[in-house]
């Protein structure tokens, strides 16, 4: 299942989506957090995932591949679902059983905030297989430049931002490494009660987190080898260019965004 997370990764292609300004997918990306906030009915809803299904088509990557990358975070999703139904005692009870009683507004909110973190993990995650961690990191510093005039320092929190989208898959293959090496050793992750495969995940820690230093100093020895002092003075390979494009998109997505207005309960 780790080898299976595609959150960071980067999948080369020629798609609408691939073609997109970095600029227009992180403005996007930070639209979509607040516009998905304006559904809360069937209909604003449907019209939400309308939105994500013509994204995710427009990228030209196979389906299996996408649902094969969520499968990590549909536990987080099903847990959501779940303590909404525990936790929301409105509407009739479609079913009780001693203490536990499930009512029909629980239901429809479990599903609606599944399908809000369905979506926004869609987006962000089309946001790395569509963009290379240097146009994301291009795409921020350009975004963020206005701050610079106030102190922020722009180009390294950009950079730091960058490097954190791209060791979230090489974390997970590690860790996945790591977790084969020591069920070849005899150790159990998928049996036994919650406390005992807790006791048998904290093992993991010590050698995830020592590989993961030796990687960030790998990482720096090199920036230092090239020569790597900050964003002053640094010139780029390939300037960022906005094009129609970019403003149809969002564009479509801010109409999107007046539409659930709209037709918001």
């Amino acid at each position: 299942m780790m080898n299976s997370m595609i959150i960071g990764k980067y999948v080369p292609g020629a798609s609408l989506v691939h073609r997109m300004d970095p600029r227009s997918k992180l403005t996007m990306i930070f639209l979509f957090v607040f516009i998905v906030f304006f559904a809360n009915n069937a209909v604003t809803y449907a019209i939400l995932g309308l939105f994500t299904l013509f994204i995710v088509g427009a990228t030209k990557l196979p389906p299996r591949f996408l649902l094969n990358g969520l499968k990590p975070i549909i536990w987080i999703i099903l847990f959501t679902f779940i303590l909404h139904i525990l936790v929301t005692k409105e509407g009739p009870v479609l079913f009780e059983a001693g203490f536990l009683a499930v009512h029909r507004e629980g239901v429809i909110q479990g599903i609606y905030i599944s399908f809000r973190f369905l979506f926004l993990i869609l987006l962000t995650t089309i946001l790395t297989l569509t963009t290379t961690p240097i146009e994301v990191t291009d795409g921020m510093e350009s975004l963020l430049h206005p701050f610079k005039k106030i102190g922020l320092p722009v180009h390294e929190l950009a950079l730091m931002m960058s490097i954190s989208l791209r060791f979230i898959p090489t974390l997970m293959e590690e860790t996945d490494k790591i977790m084969k090496a020591q069920m070849a050793r005899g150790a159990d992750f998928t049996s036994g009660p919650i406390k005992q495969r807790i006791s048998a995940i904290i093992p993991l820690l010590v050698p995830l987190f020592i590989s993961a230093f030796k990687r960030a100093e790998e990482l720096a020895v090199a920036m230092e080898a090239r020569g790597y002092q900050g964003g002053e003075g640094r010139t780029k390979l390939r300037e960022l260019t906005w094009r129609a494009l970019d403003t149809i998109i969002l564009g479509l997505l801010i109409a999107v965004g007046i539409v659930l207005l709209l037709l918001r309960s």
